[in-house]
Protein backbone atom coordinates (compact mmCIF):
# COMPACT_ATOMS: atom_id res chain seq x y z
CA UNK A 1 0.00 0.00 0.00
CA UNK A 2 2.85 2.37 0.80
CA UNK A 3 4.22 2.17 -2.76
CA UNK A 4 0.77 2.93 -4.22
CA UNK A 5 0.41 5.91 -1.86
CA UNK A 6 3.82 7.38 -2.70
CA UNK A 7 3.42 6.93 -6.46
CA UNK A 8 -0.01 8.57 -6.33
CA UNK A 9 1.36 11.47 -4.29
CA UNK A 10 4.12 12.13 -6.81
CA UNK A 11 1.83 11.83 -9.81
CA UNK A 12 -0.84 14.02 -8.23
CA UNK A 13 1.53 16.88 -7.43
CA UNK A 14 2.97 16.80 -10.97
CA UNK A 15 -0.43 16.88 -12.64
CA UNK A 16 -0.99 19.89 -14.91
CA UNK A 17 -4.74 19.89 -14.35
CA UNK A 18 -4.16 20.17 -10.62
CA UNK A 19 -1.92 23.15 -11.22
CA UNK A 20 -4.82 24.75 -13.08
CA UNK A 21 -7.15 24.03 -10.16
CA UNK A 22 -4.61 25.60 -7.80
CA UNK A 23 -4.58 28.75 -9.91
CA UNK A 24 -8.38 28.75 -9.83
CA UNK A 25 -8.31 28.43 -6.05
CA UNK A 26 -6.00 31.42 -5.76
CA UNK A 27 -8.30 33.41 -8.06
CA UNK A 28 -11.33 32.52 -5.95
CA UNK A 29 -9.55 33.73 -2.84
CA UNK A 30 -8.68 36.91 -4.73
CA UNK A 31 -12.40 37.32 -5.39
CA UNK A 32 -12.94 37.06 -1.65
CA UNK A 33 -10.68 40.06 -1.17
CA UNK A 34 -12.54 42.05 -3.81
CA UNK A 35 -15.92 41.08 -2.34
CA UNK A 36 -15.03 42.90 0.87
CA UNK A 37 -15.62 46.19 -0.98
CA UNK A 38 -19.34 45.38 -1.23
CA UNK A 39 -19.76 45.47 2.55
CA UNK A 40 -18.33 48.64 4.08
CA UNK A 41 -19.40 47.62 7.61
CA UNK A 42 -18.26 43.97 7.68
CA UNK A 43 -15.59 43.57 4.96
CA UNK A 44 -13.65 40.83 6.75
CA UNK A 45 -16.77 38.76 7.41
CA UNK A 46 -17.86 38.96 3.77
CA UNK A 47 -14.35 38.14 2.54
CA UNK A 48 -14.20 35.11 4.86
CA UNK A 49 -17.62 33.87 3.78
CA UNK A 50 -16.82 34.11 0.06
CA UNK A 51 -13.34 32.73 0.62
CA UNK A 52 -14.56 29.64 2.48
CA UNK A 53 -17.01 28.92 -0.33
CA UNK A 54 -14.14 29.24 -2.82
CA UNK A 55 -11.97 27.00 -0.65
CA UNK A 56 -14.62 24.26 -0.59
CA UNK A 57 -15.09 24.47 -4.34
CA UNK A 58 -11.34 24.24 -4.89
CA UNK A 59 -10.96 21.21 -2.60
CA UNK A 60 -13.83 19.42 -4.35
CA UNK A 61 -12.19 20.03 -7.73
CA UNK A 62 -8.83 18.86 -6.39
CA UNK A 63 -10.43 15.66 -5.08
CA UNK A 64 -12.31 14.85 -8.27
CA UNK A 65 -9.42 15.57 -10.63
CA UNK A 66 -7.03 13.52 -8.51
CA UNK A 67 -9.40 10.54 -8.47
CA UNK A 68 -9.96 11.02 -12.20
CA UNK A 69 -6.26 11.01 -13.03
CA UNK A 70 -4.93 8.56 -10.44
CA UNK A 71 -7.68 5.93 -10.75
CA UNK A 72 -10.10 6.62 -13.60
CA UNK A 73 -7.52 7.28 -16.29
CA UNK A 74 -5.28 4.43 -15.15
CA UNK A 75 -8.20 2.04 -15.52
CA UNK A 76 -9.14 3.51 -18.89
CA UNK A 77 -5.56 3.29 -20.22
CA UNK A 78 -5.03 -0.16 -18.66
CA UNK A 79 -1.89 1.10 -16.88
CA UNK A 80 -3.55 -0.16 -13.71
CA UNK A 81 -2.54 -3.66 -14.83
CA UNK A 82 1.08 -2.87 -13.96
CA UNK A 83 0.06 -2.05 -10.39
CA UNK A 84 -2.02 -5.21 -10.12
CA UNK A 85 1.02 -7.37 -10.91
CA UNK A 86 2.28 -6.80 -7.36
CA UNK A 87 1.61 -9.76 -5.05
CA UNK A 88 -0.74 -7.74 -2.83
CA UNK A 89 -4.54 -7.57 -2.58
CA UNK A 90 -6.21 -5.32 -5.15
CA UNK A 91 -7.86 -3.30 -2.41
CA UNK A 92 -4.49 -1.92 -1.32
CA UNK A 93 -4.22 -0.13 -4.65
CA UNK A 94 -7.47 1.80 -4.10
CA UNK A 95 -6.87 2.46 -0.41
CA UNK A 96 -3.35 3.70 -1.17
CA UNK A 97 -4.73 6.02 -3.84
CA UNK A 98 -7.45 7.27 -1.50
CA UNK A 99 -5.03 8.00 1.35
CA UNK A 100 -2.73 9.83 -1.06
CA UNK A 101 -5.60 12.05 -2.22
CA UNK A 102 -6.53 12.79 1.40
CA UNK A 103 -2.96 13.81 2.15
CA UNK A 104 -2.76 16.08 -0.88
CA UNK A 105 -6.14 17.58 0.02
CA UNK A 106 -4.79 18.33 3.48
CA UNK A 107 -1.79 20.09 1.95
CA UNK A 108 -4.02 22.08 -0.42
CA UNK A 109 -6.37 23.03 2.45
CA UNK A 110 -3.44 24.23 4.56
CA UNK A 111 -1.86 26.32 1.78
CA UNK A 112 -5.10 27.88 0.54
CA UNK A 113 -6.33 28.27 4.13
CA UNK A 114 -3.26 30.30 5.11
CA UNK A 115 -3.56 32.40 1.97
CA UNK A 116 -7.23 33.06 2.67
CA UNK A 117 -6.53 34.13 6.23
CA UNK A 118 -3.93 36.65 5.03
CA UNK A 119 -6.51 37.99 2.57
CA UNK A 120 -9.16 38.27 5.30
CA UNK A 121 -6.84 40.14 7.65
CA UNK A 122 -6.10 42.70 4.93
CA UNK A 123 -9.68 43.05 3.70
CA UNK A 124 -11.21 46.45 4.35
CA UNK A 125 -7.88 48.19 4.87
CA UNK A 126 -7.58 49.92 8.25
CA UNK A 127 -11.31 49.73 8.97
CA UNK A 128 -12.14 47.83 12.19
CA UNK A 129 -15.58 46.25 12.04
CA UNK A 130 -17.75 45.91 15.13
CA UNK A 131 -17.69 42.10 15.14
CA UNK A 132 -14.23 40.71 14.55
CA UNK A 133 -13.67 37.44 12.74
CA UNK A 134 -12.32 34.70 14.99
CA UNK A 135 -8.82 33.39 14.24
CA UNK A 136 -7.09 30.30 15.55
CA UNK A 137 -9.05 27.19 16.44
CA UNK A 138 -12.37 28.50 15.14
CA UNK A 139 -10.97 29.16 11.67
CA UNK A 140 -8.86 26.02 11.32
CA UNK A 141 -11.63 23.79 12.64
CA UNK A 142 -13.82 25.19 9.87
CA UNK A 143 -11.11 24.39 7.31
CA UNK A 144 -10.92 20.89 8.78
CA UNK A 145 -14.65 20.52 8.22
CA UNK A 146 -14.24 21.49 4.56
CA UNK A 147 -11.46 18.91 4.24
CA UNK A 148 -13.76 16.24 5.72
CA UNK A 149 -16.45 17.33 3.24
CA UNK A 150 -13.99 16.81 0.37
CA UNK A 151 -12.95 13.45 1.85
CA UNK A 152 -16.55 12.17 1.57
CA UNK A 153 -16.78 13.39 -2.03
CA UNK A 154 -13.44 11.69 -2.76
CA UNK A 155 -14.75 8.37 -1.43
CA UNK A 156 -17.86 8.67 -3.61
CA UNK A 157 -15.79 9.47 -6.71
CA UNK A 158 -13.50 6.52 -5.94
CA UNK A 159 -16.49 4.19 -5.82
CA UNK A 160 -17.80 5.49 -9.15
CA UNK A 161 -14.33 5.17 -10.70
CA UNK A 162 -14.12 1.53 -9.60
CA UNK A 163 -17.38 0.81 -11.46
CA UNK A 164 -17.35 3.15 -14.43
CA UNK A 165 -16.15 2.50 -17.95
CA UNK A 166 -16.67 6.18 -18.85
CA UNK A 167 -13.61 8.29 -17.91
CA UNK A 168 -15.49 11.50 -17.04
CA UNK A 169 -18.28 9.87 -15.03
CA UNK A 170 -16.56 10.15 -11.60
CA UNK A 171 -16.00 13.87 -12.22
CA UNK A 172 -19.57 14.56 -13.36
CA UNK A 173 -21.30 12.48 -10.68
CA UNK A 174 -18.87 13.72 -8.03
CA UNK A 175 -19.84 17.33 -8.71
CA UNK A 176 -23.54 16.40 -8.57
CA UNK A 177 -22.97 14.51 -5.29
CA UNK A 178 -21.11 17.45 -3.74
CA UNK A 179 -23.83 19.93 -4.75
CA UNK A 180 -26.70 17.70 -3.61
CA UNK A 181 -25.05 16.85 -0.29
CA UNK A 182 -24.39 20.52 0.46
CA UNK A 183 -27.95 21.67 -0.32
CA UNK A 184 -29.77 18.75 1.30
CA UNK A 185 -29.75 20.22 4.79
CA UNK A 186 -31.09 23.60 3.68
CA UNK A 187 -33.87 21.98 1.63
CA UNK A 188 -34.89 19.70 4.50
CA UNK A 189 -34.97 22.63 6.94
CA UNK A 190 -37.04 24.71 4.52
CA UNK A 191 -39.59 21.92 4.17
CA UNK A 192 -39.65 21.33 7.93
CA UNK A 193 -40.59 24.98 8.41
CA UNK A 194 -43.57 24.63 6.06
CA UNK A 195 -42.05 25.90 2.78
CA UNK A 196 -43.82 29.24 3.28
CA UNK A 197 -47.16 27.48 2.92
CA UNK A 198 -46.49 26.28 -0.63
CA UNK A 199 -48.34 22.95 -0.88
CA UNK A 200 -46.76 21.98 -4.18
CA UNK A 201 -43.28 22.19 -2.67
CA UNK A 202 -44.41 20.39 0.50
CA UNK A 203 -45.26 17.37 -1.64
CA UNK A 204 -41.52 16.90 -2.06
CA UNK A 205 -41.04 16.32 1.68
CA UNK A 206 -41.38 12.49 1.49
CA UNK A 207 -38.86 12.42 -1.37
CA UNK A 208 -36.35 14.51 0.59
CA UNK A 209 -36.86 12.31 3.66
CA UNK A 210 -36.12 9.24 1.56
CA UNK A 211 -32.99 10.85 0.07
CA UNK A 212 -31.77 11.56 3.59
CA UNK A 213 -31.30 7.82 4.08
CA UNK A 214 -28.85 7.55 1.18
CA UNK A 215 -27.22 10.96 0.78
CA UNK A 216 -25.05 12.54 3.51
CA UNK A 217 -25.88 16.04 4.69
CA UNK A 218 -22.55 17.71 3.97
CA UNK A 219 -23.80 21.04 5.31
CA UNK A 220 -23.27 19.56 8.80
CA UNK A 221 -19.53 19.89 8.15
CA UNK A 222 -19.76 23.62 7.41
CA UNK A 223 -19.01 25.52 10.63
CA UNK A 224 -18.24 28.94 9.14
CA UNK A 225 -20.51 30.77 11.59
CA UNK A 226 -17.88 30.13 14.25
CA UNK A 227 -15.01 32.18 12.73
CA UNK A 228 -17.40 34.63 11.03
CA UNK A 229 -19.65 35.55 13.96
CA UNK A 230 -18.11 33.82 16.97
CA UNK A 231 -21.04 31.40 17.21
CA UNK A 232 -19.48 28.10 18.23
CA UNK A 233 -21.35 25.06 16.89
CA UNK A 234 -22.78 22.53 19.26
CA UNK A 235 -20.10 19.95 20.04
CA UNK A 236 -22.62 17.11 19.80
CA UNK A 237 -23.72 18.27 16.36
CA UNK A 238 -20.09 18.57 15.25
CA UNK A 239 -19.28 15.08 16.50
CA UNK A 240 -22.42 13.73 14.83
CA UNK A 241 -21.50 15.32 11.51
CA UNK A 242 -17.98 13.92 11.74
CA UNK A 243 -19.20 10.41 12.57
CA UNK A 244 -21.69 10.44 9.70
CA UNK A 245 -18.91 11.56 7.33
CA UNK A 246 -16.61 8.80 8.61
CA UNK A 247 -19.36 6.19 8.23
CA UNK A 248 -20.00 7.22 4.64
CA UNK A 249 -16.27 7.18 3.86
CA UNK A 250 -15.87 3.65 5.25
CA UNK A 251 -18.98 2.47 3.39
CA UNK A 252 -18.03 4.03 0.05
CA UNK A 253 -14.39 2.90 0.16
CA UNK A 254 -15.53 -0.62 1.07
CA UNK A 255 -17.95 -0.64 -1.88
CA UNK A 256 -15.16 0.63 -4.14
CA UNK A 257 -12.79 -2.14 -3.02
CA UNK A 258 -15.47 -4.82 -3.51
CA UNK A 259 -16.30 -3.55 -7.01
CA UNK A 260 -12.63 -3.26 -7.94
CA UNK A 261 -11.90 -6.80 -6.72
CA UNK A 262 -14.66 -8.19 -8.94
CA UNK A 263 -13.79 -6.14 -11.98
CA UNK A 264 -12.15 -7.88 -14.92
CA UNK A 265 -9.48 -6.08 -16.92
CA UNK A 266 -8.81 -7.21 -20.44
Amino acid sequence: MKSFLISAWRAGLRSRSIQAVLVLGVLLIGMAYLSAAFSPRQPKTVALDVGLSGLRFSLILFALFWVQELVGQEIQRRTVLFALTYPVPRGQYLIGRYLAVLGMLGLAAAVLGMLLWVVVLNAGGQYEQAFRVAPGAAYWTTVLGLWADAAVVTAFALWIASLSTVPMLPLALGLAFAAAGKSLGAVAEYLAQGADGDRDIMRLAPVVDAIHWFLPDLSRLDWRNWPMYGIAPDSTAMAGGGLVALAYIVLLVTLAVLAFNRREFE
